[in-house]
């Protein structure tokens, strides 16, 4: 039975993936230098994700319109950076962003919080 449901979870993840890809619009359009002052600044910046999460989708399309380059990590059962997100952040719940200024490390959860970050930062 639990294998059911995670394939089915799996499955309307991957239909809402779709759907998202096929909607998401336009990038964000930038000069060319602040542009680049983005994709600096996204360095320091890191999406632990689950690919069929909701709130990753969710959190993921506002990334891409807001046109800031975020490096994603797959927290997935197995993968390596699932421990480095219990290790760092302190549990795996995703969406989770790694947030890295000046060698301190901040762990923001939630993708409402995560969005809102970002559209301060990069709008």
């Amino acid at each position: 039975m639990k294998l059911i449901i995670k394939l089915i979870r799996n499955l309307v993840g991957l239909i809402m993936s779709f759907f998202d890809v096929i909607t998401r619009g336009p990038k964000l359009k930038r000069p060319s230098e602040v542009q680049k002052e983005v994709d600096k600044q996204a360095e320091s910046l890191t999406l632990y994700q689950f690919f069929a999460c909701p709130f990753c989708i969710k959190t993921r399309r506002v990334i891409y319109k807001l046109n800031v380059p975020i490096q994603t990590r797959d927290a997935s059962e197995g993968s390596p950076h699932r421990q480095a997100l219990l290790d760092g952040g302190g549990k795996i719940q995703t969406p989770c962003l790694r947030i890295e200024n000046q060698g301190e490390v901040e762990w923001l959860y939630e993708s409402s919080d995560i969005i809102k970050y970002l559209r301060q930062r990069f709008s």
